[in-house]
């Protein structure tokens, strides 16, 4: 986690993005680079790639370039109590949103990628909008989406959600994790989702192991488990946003998981509505 790559269309939510990932950046001690991809957006990547007339294009790189260092400014003027200021650089390029991302990912040691979710405007929520959608699918670091209330404050808990199916993967994107919760000398919750009044004994099984093995191999202590009881995969996680004090919530997207089948399902949007805290996503086997 040595540079974090911020994201912006120079919005409200993306401004409130960068602030937050700002501060995130100086709590680690890490660098920034801020980036912005013009000409395509992501939410018009299914319609082709639009052809822009050359002096309009260099005029948009241009602007492009002007509102970058002025985000650049206003991060760095914003608080200078803190020990460790960022390093920020800026990059803005021609082209779709995610293949923007990932070159700059290619040349450079991205640690984690952020980006600003546009709260409850039509389909563009937390997680249905096609811009979070894509990044979601494409983005090939861990990516971090912050909507418009996340609080910008230390993070002290983060709640990695595990269906127990694929532990071995789980256990990976846990361990990619851990550098940034030790940097951050914050808990991780493991926590599962599940409709038994009682817990079966299989799966009982399952999170014991689960927790032996990332105790004897993941070399920190601060990692613990909860179970969240509800008939609803997406109602249990609202609750433990609103009600279980963590400050991040972390998932693994694979092909046909949980977190899959969550993004399709009909109560996201809902859902994605009273989320008020950042939520990671580590890629599995969908890559």
């Amino acid at each position: 986690m040595k540079t974090l790559l911020i994201s912006t269309d120079f919005s409200k939510h993306a401004k409130h993005a960068a602030e937050y990932g700002y501060n995130l950046a100086r709590q680690i001690k890490a660098n920034i680079v801020l980036c912005n991809a013009v000409i395509v957006p992501a939410e018009a990547a299914q319609a082709g790639l639009v052809v822009w007339p050359m002096e309009e294009s260099g005029e948009l790189l241009y602007d492009s370039a002007r509102e970058l260092t002025h985000l650049k400014e206003h991060l760095e003027h914003a608080n200078h109590t803190a020990d460790f200021q960022p390093v920020i650089s800026c990059i803005n390029e021609p082209g779709i949103l995610t293949d923007v991302i990932n070159q700059i990912i290619a040349s450079h040691e991205i640690g984690l990628v952020i980006i600003g979710t546009h709260g409850n405007s039509g389909p563009s929520t937390f997680l249905l909008g096609n811009h979070s959608r894509n990044m979601i699918n494409d983005t090939t670091k861990p990516l971090l989406l912050v909507p418009p209330a996340a609080v910008i404050a230390p993070i002290k808990k983060i709640a990695f959600a595990t269906d127990f199916k694929r532990p071995d993967h789980d256990q990976e994107a846990i361990y990619a994790l851990i550098p940034l919760a030790r940097a951050l000398n914050a808990g991780i919750l493991l926590t599962h989702i599940d409709d038994e009044k009682d817990l079966s004994h299989q799966l009982k099984q399952r999170a014991e192991q689960f927790m032996i093995e990332l105790s004897d191999k993941a070399d920190y202590p601060n990692i613990y488990y909860r179970v969240v009881k509800n008939a609803s995969a997406e109602k249990g996680l609202e609750w433990l946003c609103e009600h279980g004090q963590i400050d991040v919530l972390a998932m693994l997207h694979r092909s046909h998981n949980f977190f899959d089948n969550l993004l399709r399902g009909s109560h996201t949007q809902k859902m994605a509505s009273h989320i008020a805290i950042p939520f990671l996503v580590f890629h599995g086997d969908s890559k």
